[in-house]
């Protein structure tokens, strides 16, 4: 077997509201019910599971998607007026990247965790 990833908890000040802001920004969607976690489903193996917590602390979160994928994300990043940038350390001077022969951008969400998007995985998957 091989081993993958099957969650991950994202602290956040509001579990779900948070998860919709993930969600909308991916173009992904908040699962239903109700409990200690606002649930939203990456891919078909992996949930983001949002949970309350009053100071979150920003943690890194990288996705390697497609070029259509990326220009729906990064329009969505700009219509909501969001500060993006070309690196972890520059991720507010309004630039995208081209490394590895491709594009990412950063960006923060509402708890402080820095968002990445990428077309041309960093691992090589």
């Amino acid at each position: 077997m091989t081993v993958r990833l099957d969650h991950t908890i994202v602290a956040a000040r509001d579990k779900v509201a948070s998860a919709r802001f993930f969600a909308e920004i991916l173009g992904l969607t908040v699962k239903p019910g109700r409990g200690h976690f606002a649930q939203v489903q990456v891919n078909e193996t992996l949930t983001f599971d949002f949970a309350e917590e009053p100071d979150p602390r920003g943690t890194h979160y990288a996705f390697h998607v497609s070029e259509p994928e990326f220009e729906a994300i990064f329009d969505r990043v700009k219509a909501r007026g969001l500060a993006y940038g070309s690196g972890p350390f520059s991720h507010t001077d309004g630039r995208i990247n081209t490394r590895r022969g491709g594009r990412g951008f950063y960006f923060e969400d509402p708890n402080g965790h820095l968002l990445e998007v990428m077309t041309v995985p960093e691992t090589g998957s």
